[in-house]
């Protein structure tokens, strides 16, 4: 089975995306034997210059914005500065959570309807770190809409996430396994006051069955540290862990 493997920007860390850039990172990155990156929005210091030096480096572009204000009305201003933004990058996909989605915002949804006929951008939907945006319930009620409203969107599975919110993983990629476009790898560790991410190999989740779940054929994404003295090997080791994952399923 076919698939590519990404890495999130963000795995680096701040630090050290922020002494190096994020070109320097892809370059890094796809050195190590990447298939493409993941640009991370919050993290650009100088998005006019940045941006376009990423084209053709990068095939998803994360925006740090949600989909719906918070009060419920689609933030229309919000997605069109991440489909601006995907589109200087040159990515085909474009990743956002539903932000403060709810029952008022229903009618809302023929918007976002317009908005995406007029761009070859996919808007893929992500499972955040909030209880709004990145529960099972949430995102069902949210999905449900949006067949409703005649539009079909594809998700962004974070399979650490769900921890975050006191939610299985295992439970959620059986439930929305079917939609998932592209996998966010994501190892978890519980530290006595916070969840922390961590390598899949090290993670408490039962992550095999989960990758069983979830489809096999999709982009799968680095996001979790990637750190050493050999940033290089360690990301190439990272790589090649995760296409032997895969491939096991």
């Amino acid at each position: 089975m076919s698939f590519e493997v990404l890495i999130s920007l963000s795995s680096f860390g701040s630090a050290e995306v922020g002494r190096h850039g994020q070109l320097w990172c892809s370059e890094l990155g796809r050195a190590a034997g990447a298939d493409s990156v993941e640009v991370r929005g919050e993290m650009l210091r100088d998005a006019d210059a940045e941006l376009p030096a990423l084209n053709g480096l990068a095939s998803v572009y994360s925006s740090p914005e949600g989909l719906w204000a918070q009060g419920g009305e689609l933030d229309s201003a919000a997605l069109r500065r991440s489909i601006a933004a995907a589109t200087r990058v040159g990515a085909k996909r474009l990743k956002m959570s539903i932000g403060d989605f709810q029952a008022s915002s229903h009618g809302s949804l023929q918007g976002l309807k317009t908005e995406l006929a007029a761009t070859p951008v996919e808007l893929v939907i992500e499972n955040d770190q909030t209880v709004r945006a990145g529960t099972l319930a949430a995102l069902q009620a949210f999905f449900d809409a949006a067949d409703g409203a005649g539009l079909s969107l594809g998700m962004t599975f974070d399979m650490g996430n769900w921890h975050w919110v006191g939610e299985c993983p295992l439970q959620a990629a059986q439930a929305l396994g079917h939609r998932v476009r592209y996998v966010h790898c994501k190892g978890a560790q519980r530290l006595p006051n916070k969840w922390v991410a961590v390598p899949l190999g090290d993670s408490v989740a039962p992550w095999r069955a989960v990758l069983r779940a979830l489809p096999a054929d999709v982009p799968h994404a680095i996001e979790y540290p990637l750190v050493g003295d050999d940033l290089l090997a360690v990301t190439r080791a990272q790589i090649d862990f995760i296409r032997a994952a895969r491939a096991q399923f």
